[in-house]
């Protein structure tokens, strides 16, 4: 889940009344939760992290009903197969002015290895494959400049490497990008087709995006292979087209 918004908010007062629902999906996704809070004014991140299931963790109804801010991300872990529960694992992950989450996998995780800048690599706080997708757009960014970067990065994984899904979000203090970018036949099995679905609602409480498995009665579809843009200043929305 992420959001930005015109005023200050905790995630249940932009959610509404069915965070409940959203935040029971950490009885499966279990393996940890993290919140990362960025002002569009602020000059740093403020992360939290717990190795633990969200809805059984009094930080979390904590920070979910008590933390402000006009633009955060809030992740809810399910553990690719053969990573460890740990701190070091559990997202967001942090690089700059950059916060990151990803719903999906990259197997294996070495195997983005040699496409990111070894003295980010040296930064990563864990072994997940999330972490080391993350440093490799922070590592096509820095060539190329934001959106160029994001989709280069894509192009990188979906040419050269083996995933399920590479949506993500990232948070700056100036934007919110959206990625919609998975093969429905790799999701993890049993689950209902769609798994790796986005969905967003955007009205005057600001923006709020998340994927699918709670009532979102109302919500727009983002369509997969598609790069949403949203700008922190106007809220205004762009889509772009992820190419194949």
């Amino acid at each position: 889940m992420g959001y930005v918004s015109s005023e200050e908010k905790t995630l249940r007062d932009i959610t509404g009344p069915s965070f409940d629902e959203f935040a029971a999906l950490s009885s499966k996704h279990c393996d940890g939760w993290g919140i990362a809070t960025e002002s569009s004014e602020a000059t740093s991140i403020e992360l939290a992290v717990e190795p633990t299931q969200a809805d059984h963790s009094a930080r979390f109804k904590e920070l979910t009903t008590g933390l402000k801010s006009d633009g955060a991300l809030l992740h809810l872990r399910w553990a690719t197969s053969g990573l460890t529960v740990k701190e070091g694992n559990t997202h967001p992950f942090v690089y700059g002015k950059y916060s990151f989450i990803h719903n999906g996998g990259v197997v294996p995780a070495d195997s983005l290895n040699p496409y990111v800048d070894p003295e980010m690599l040296s930064l990563a706080r864990g072994e997940t494959d999330s972490e080391k997708y993350f440093f490799l757009i922070m590592t096509e960014i820095e060539k190329y400049g934001e959106v160029a970067g994001i989709l280069s990065a894509l192009k990188i994984i979906k040419t050269n490497l083996y995933s399920s899904s590479l949506n993500a979000m990232i948070l700056t203090p100036d934007t919110l990008y959206v990625v919609s970018e998975f093969i429905q036949e790799r999701r993890p099995k049993g689950e209902p087709a769609d798994y790796y679905d986005l969905f967003y609602r955007k009205d005057e409480n600001g923006f709020l995006v998340a994927s699918s498995g709670w009532d979102q009665s109302g919500w727009a579809p983002i369509a997969n292979h598609q790069l949403v843009i949203v700008d922190r200043n106007n809220f205004g929305v762009e889509i772009q087209s992820i190419p194949n």
